[in-house]
């Protein structure tokens, strides 16, 4: 499995899975207006638009087919993540999350993230460290969870203790 910066021929095929894991995993809890603005907004054009705007997006391919993707805001948001049902519970999201991560470490970032977590994702959030910070929100008819990835210092390894 490849992890590589999403190219423009890509597009296609993340708004398709977009389109399949949110009908499956998001919209469902939502009202119909709410779904069709949602799906709107991440087909395409609005990934295309995403990327103009400066969100980062790598993509995992097998082969030329497309198993996944992520995307960081600012080098602080996690903005989308999705992999195909097929690779599921196989370590493809974290294996996304800790390239998107490291990338956005590089570019500047502090390490500090936050994501809006469908219900469906919380646990996947919660095994890369992500803590929630606030309950269930409604926002523009979709339901969120807030939460908040900071990175835990490592222990100084100069620091030395001596026993009384």
């Amino acid at each position: 499995m490849l992890i590589r910066p999403c190219e423009d021929p890509d597009l296609a095929a993340m708004a398709r899975l977009f389109r399949a894991s949110a009908l499956e995993y998001i919209v469902h809890e939502s009202p119909r207006e709410s779904a069709c603005t949602f799906l709107r907004e991440n087909d395409e054009e609005g990934l295309r638009g995403f990327v103009r705007s400066g969100h980062v997006y790598h993509v995992a391919v097998d082969g030329k087919e497309l198993a996944g993707f992520i995307a960081i805001r600012n080098n602080d948001h996690l903005y989308h993540l999705f992999v195909d049902r097929r690779w599921h519970r196989q370590g493809l999201a974290r294996r996304l999350w800790d390239v998107a991560r490291s990338e956005a470490l590089a570019r500047g970032g502090s390490g500090s993230f936050t994501v809006n977590a469908s219900t469906f994702a919380v646990p996947v959030y919660e095994a890369f460290g992500f803590e929630r910070t606030g309950p269930l929100q409604c926002v523009k008819g979709l339901n969120c969870n807030p939460m908040r990835f900071t990175p835990k210092l490592a222990p100084n390894p100069t620091s030395t203790s001596t026993p009384d």
